[in-house]
C-alpha cells in the first residue's frame, strides 16, 4: 500500500486545515488506518485512528474536540479534519495503515506515507 499524505500549510493560531491522505497499491478498506504526528526534536505520537469501516475512532487526548479522523472508502483516502490549531500542534503529520486490530500504537502500522508538514503561527 502506497500512501500520499497532503493539505499541509502554514496557518494561524485557531484556524482550519483539512489533511487527505490517499492510498493506492491495496484493498484500502481492509485496513485501519492512523494519523500520527513528529515535532521537531520530539518522537513520532499518535493523533488519531480509524477502523476499516469507519465505524470505531481513536483520538489522542491533546486534540480531541479539534480534530476528527474520517475516511472515504470510495475514494481510498482518509482525511483529519483540524480545527482551533494551536503553536504546539506544529509538526509533520503521516498517516499510516494497519492491517490487525484497530491501534493507536505505531508498531502496529505497517505502511505509512512521507508526511505533510503543518506550522501554526501564534
Amino acid at each position: 500500500v502506497q500512501l500520499q499524505a497532503s493539505g499541509g500549510g502554514l496557518v494561524q493560531a485557531g484556524d482550519s486545515l483539512r489533511l487527505s491522505c490517499a492510498a493506492s497499491g491495496g484493498t484500502f478498506s481492509s485496513y485501519h488506518m492512523g494519523w500520527f504526528r513528529q515535532a521537531p526534536g520530539k518522537e513520532r505520537e499518535f493523533v488519531a485512528a480509524i477502523s476499516w469501516t469507519g465505524g470505531t475512532t481513536y483520538t489522542a487526548d491533546s486534540v480531541k474536540g479539534r480534530f476528527t479522523i474520517a475516511r472515504d472508502n470510495a475514494k481510498n483516502t482518509v482525511y483529519l479534519q483540524m480545527n482551533s490549531l494551536k503553536s504546539e500542534d506544529t509538526a509533520v503529520y503521516y498517516c499510516a495503515a494497519g492491517s490487525g486490530l484497530l491501534s493507536t500504537k505505531l508498531e502496529n502500522f505497517e505502511y505509512w506515507g512521507q508526511g505533510t508538514e503543518v506550522t501554526v503561527s501564534s
